[in-house]
Formats: structure tokens, sequence, C-alpha cells
């Protein structure tokens, strides 16, 4: 099947022949006919499909077939992400599809200054790309009006749900007129209970697309697994590098922290290397992506935060330094390589510690990962394994356990609570007047105990 079966208009087929493109990946070839008809549409494929042209190619022919209002340029569509960067990356997918086009795009994500994002949208856009943190910042202002908008985009819906903006999400959906009178489209590179019961308030009898099995793998990645001490880390992810000539390598890491030490530690060891991460600004985070893409850049240290979206062309070699929390986002981690068809490289080097976490990735998806010794860095069998830490180091909390206020975690698995939470009421207000009491003052000198001045 070619794109020309597909439907789309000629502008639209210049501008993929000039990318180099000749056919549809399957979620393109099963998504575009049906947003082409006006369908809801929830669609899941696995990360590196082409997921993003899935719904931006038939959003600008659907925006060129329904007649635009006379007058001031309104936002006829919404496309709304979890991060900056794919924000950005969708921004720039929309400018490259619809070159041959008289639409204007516009992005919007925190980070940044918000005036010249203010006198562009007055300008007016036909389609907006955006951040909810930042969209609302602009609806306060009253510098965005979404009164127009005839297609929403949910872009990585369940990262969205992950990072906590379903709050976000609805008080935009309450800026948007009903459902019923414009096109959603909900696009996700995993499924679950949270992401239907958000389609369930969103789509109007959407038709669901799948490309390949839920959680899946590219079939092009090579996957493997080298046991090492958790020490001797940095010193096998240098040899690898160094050894095997590898020129771009996108080095996952679970906490922002880590990411600094780690990137530090390769620049020492004569290795070119950057982190990004959400404690980064965003000027330092676009400096570092595009030295990256540039080559510029041998080693991009990151969070989960580039484990979404990240369309970094012809990407070679991903490496879990390591192993996340949770083990949907290995599933999109790894699938930053391999994309498009093309082969890719996926390492993880997993230490005792994280054997838990490499099991319930093995779980999900339902086969075992092939394992390498390298000879030299064999793991110390003597090593026992400690309890992963999960601070707020990292670009989010993991799965399983519930804040609660007192410092008490309520585990979803037996649900008991431990620390503060899991004692009574009474019991805690005990224990604090107790510890209120031992921190009095001590009592004044009385007079009688006072030093003379003259000794006597």
């Amino acid at each position: 099947m070619s794109f020309e079966s597909l439907g789309l208009s000629a502008e639209l087929l210049r501008a993929i022949a000039e990318q180099g493109y000749s056919q549809p990946t399957v979620i393109q070839r099963k998504a575009i006919p049906v947003v082409l008809a006006g369908k809801d549409v929830m669609a899941g494929a696995q990360t590196g499909t082409g997921k993003t042209a899935g719904f931006t190619l038939p959003l600008l022919q659907r925006l060129m077939q329904i007649a635009s209002p006379k007058g001031h340029r309104p936002i006829r569509a919404l496309v709304l992400t979890p991060t900056r960067e794919l924000a950005a990356q969708v921004g720039e997918s929309i400018a490259t599809y619809g070159r041959h086009l008289p639409l204007r795009s516009a992005v919007v994500f925190g980070g940044v200054k918000i005036n010249p994002q203010i006198d562009t949208l007055r300008r007016g856009v036909d389609i907006l790309i955006a951040t909810p943190g930042r969209l609302l910042d602009h609806a306060g202002q009253r510098t965005v009006d979404l009164s127009h908008v005839e297609i929403l985009v949910l872009d990585e819906a369940d990262r969205m749900l992950d990072m906590g903006f379903i709050h976000d999400i609805r008080k935009v959906l309450a800026l948007l007129p009903e459902r019923e009178r414009r096109q959603n489209l909900l696009f996700s590179a995993t499924f679950s209970d949270e992401i239907k019961s958000l389609a369930d308030r969103l789509l109007n009898a959407p038709e669901l697309v799948e490309a390949a099995p839920r959680n899946a793998t590219a079939e092009r990645i090579a996957q493997r697994v080298y046991p090492v001490d958790k020490a001797r880390k940095r010193e096998l992810l240098s040899h690898l590098i160094c050894s095997h000539g590898w020129s771009q390598v996108l080095v996952f890491t679970r906490t922002k922290h880590g990411a600094n030490r780690l990137s530090q530690q390769l620049q020492k060891d004569g290795i070119d290397s950057a982190a990004i991460h959400g404690n980064k600004s965003q000027g330092a985070r676009t400096r570092a992506l595009a030295g990256f893409k540039a080559g510029e850049v041998r080693v991009l240290v990151a969070t989960d935060i580039a484990a979404r979206g990240l369309d970094i062309d012809q990407l070679p070699h991903v490496v879990n330094f390591e192993l996340p929390n949770v083990p949907e986002d290995y599933v999109h981690r790894i699938g930053r390589t391999g994309r498009a068809g093309r082969e890719g490289e996926a390492i993880s080097l997993v230490c005792v510690d994280e054997h838990k976490l490499l099991r319930d990735i093995e779980r999900l998806l339902n086969c075992r990962l092939p394992q390498q010794q390298l000879p030299g860095f064999e793991p110390d069998p003597t090593i026992a394994a400690e309890p992963i830490r999960n601070g707020r180091g990292g670009d989010r909390p993991a799965r399983g356990t519930v804040r609660r206020q007192g410092g008490g975690q309520r585990d979803k698995a037996t649900g008991r609570t431990t620390g503060n939470a899991a004692k009574p009421r009474q019991q805690q207000k005990q224990e604090n007047a107790q510890k209120t009491t031992a921190r009095k003052r001590p009592a004044p000198i009385r007079r009688s105990e006072k030093p003379s001045l003259f000794g006597g």
C-alpha cells in the first residue's frame, strides 16, 4: 500500500515524498483513513512506528477540507503532549508535512518566556501544539481561545496520566466545545484501565486501531542484558562505547542527580556527553538535544523525560544504565532506537539490586531477555542485593505505593499502611505532644544560683 491509496492530497503527498517516505507504516495505514472519515480514534502502537504522522497527515487534510471561519484565524486543532520535547517534535512534523498548505501552527510550552508565544497567538494560528500547564497559563491570561477547536489530539496519553496531568486535561476539556462538536483522537504507545476510562469520557463511539500487541517492543531492536556490579557500571559503559566505536548513544538513568554524575564521569573518560532531565532549563535541554542529533555530543544521558516522543534519526544504541521502576518505561526507552523499520540495539546494565525490575520487564514482554557475561566485568557473587531507593530525584515516583500524610505509605499489593499514617490519630497526637514537651527550654537559673560578680 502506498500513501496515494490512503486518499491524501497532492500537497501532502509532495511533502511526504520530499522526506523520502514511500510506504506508510501499519499504524498509518490503519489510522489515516479512519481520521479522514471524521471518526473518533483510540489508537495504540509500539513506539517508533510513526504515530505522529498517523494523526498529523489526516489532521492537516481535514482542516483543509473544512472551511475556515473568515476574519481572525481561530485555533481549529489542538494537540496536547506531556513533555516540551514531544511538543517541539510534533510542531516540527506539522510544519514539515504542512509546508505546502496555507495553515499556521504554533507550539507553546513552559520553561521559556511567555510573551513571544502571546505575540504568535495574537497573529492567529490554525493548529496549536501545547503542554497542559503552559496552555492553562495562556487560558488564565486570556491569550488563547479554544472555543473553535474542531479536532483534539491527545498524544502519549498514558504518559500524561502517569505524570499527573489528568486534572489539567479536565480543565482544558472544559474550555473546548462539547465532544460531540469536535473530532477526538487519542494516541498512545500503551493502554491501561486509566486510559480506557479517559477514552470513555473523551471519545464518541471511537474506532480502536492497534498496530501491534500492547506493550510490545520493535522486532528490529536487538535487546541484551549485561550483568555487572553497580560500582563497575560506568566502567563497563565506557568500555562498550570505546571498544565498539559507538558514535551516538542514548543512556537512561533513574534519577536526575544520577544523570548529571554519569555525564561528568563520561567526560572525564574522554567521551563527549551531556545530560537532559527535568531540572535542566529549557535552553540547556534544547542545546543538549540539538548537539546530540548533530553528532557533536557522543552520549546523551537522560531520565525518562526522554523516553517518550524523541525521534532521533537512525539512533543506533540505547543503554539502560539503570532499569526503570515501571516496566512499561522500558518499552518507551528502547523505542528511541529501531524506529521506522530501522535496526537498533538496546543494552541494559543490570546489577544484583535490579533483578526484580528485570523480572518485571520480562513478565511484561512475555519473554526472557538474552544475557551476556563480558570477560573482566563478571559480577561478584558475594555482593548481596540492596533495596532500590525511590527518592524524588527521578521524574516520577515508583508505581505500587501511594503517598500518605504523616510520612506513611500504603502498599497496593497488601493494602497495609506503614509509617505514621498507620497509627491511630489519637496515638499520633499523644506522641506529638510528648515530643513537644521534650523540646521545651530548660528552666531558667534561679537568682541564688547565679554567680556573683565579686566572687562571693
